[in-house]
């Protein structure tokens, strides 16, 4: 079973980077449903920034990961630079002395984001947050490791249930941030924490899986 070689970081991260930047109208879009629309601006701000300063550059996935979330923490608006600054540089702590990642050490550097995420922010499953792509997407890989999978089929169900977790946002009620205001009004509307999560983690299973 191919395990991934942390110190193959660059290509994942810059897979990360275009994956953002390609849908930066279309979260600006979701966002502008329900938010204030600077979503996908914002987060196309900080995952430039990164490219631009670590694009030419050797890492690992785990120091990629902890500059990412550095830049995303305090360079860009809202809440939202906080909360995947958070994610990320939790995750980049679980897996810095990783040399490969496996199925179980991926699973617990996304579960070390998750907490980090949970600790500054109270939002579960259910109340219209990046948690709804996020929290299944730990549970698949968990429940991979597990069963004792190899990483190339943990992620594609943690692709899979990321997906899920993001498309049933649409029919929840925010409880958080500016759309929480909508109350009913801001049912039937994808939460773009959720669809940016999601195109982050297919993103980062992708180019994971092009470097076995």
């Amino acid at each position: 079973m191919a395990n991934f070689k942390n110190e193959k970081g660059n290509p994942v991260l810059m897979k990360m980077v275009k994956a953002i930047q390609d849908n930066k109208d279309y979260l600006g879009e979701v966002d502008g449903l329900i938010g204030d629309g600077d979503h996908g601006m914002n987060m196309n701000k900080g995952f430039t920034m990164f490219g631009k300063e670590f694009g030419e550059k050797e890492f690992t996935f785990s120091e990629g990961l902890y500059e990412l979330g550095n830049i995303l923490f305090s360079q860009i608006g809202g809440s939202m630079g906080p909360i995947y600054g958070t994610v990320f540089m939790d995750m980049s702590d679980a897996g810095e002395d990783f040399e490969e990642i496996g199925v179980s050490e991926l699973a617990d550097m996304l579960a070390a984001g998750l907490a980090g995420l949970q600790e500054i922010v109270e939002a579960q499953v259910g109340d219209k947050t990046l948690v709804d792509t996020l929290s299944p997407a730990v549970d698949a890989l968990k429940e991979s490791a597990g069963a004792g999978e190899d990483l190339s089929s943990a992620l594609v169900k943690m692709k899979d249930a990321a997906k899920k977790g993001m498309e049933s946002t649409k029919d929840l009620v925010a409880k958080f941030g500016r759309s929480s205001r909508l109350g009913e009004r801001s049912r039937g509307v994808l939460d773009a924490g959720s669809v940016s999560c999601c195109i982050i983690l297919t993103a980062m299973a992708d180019g994971i899986l092009e470097n076995l």
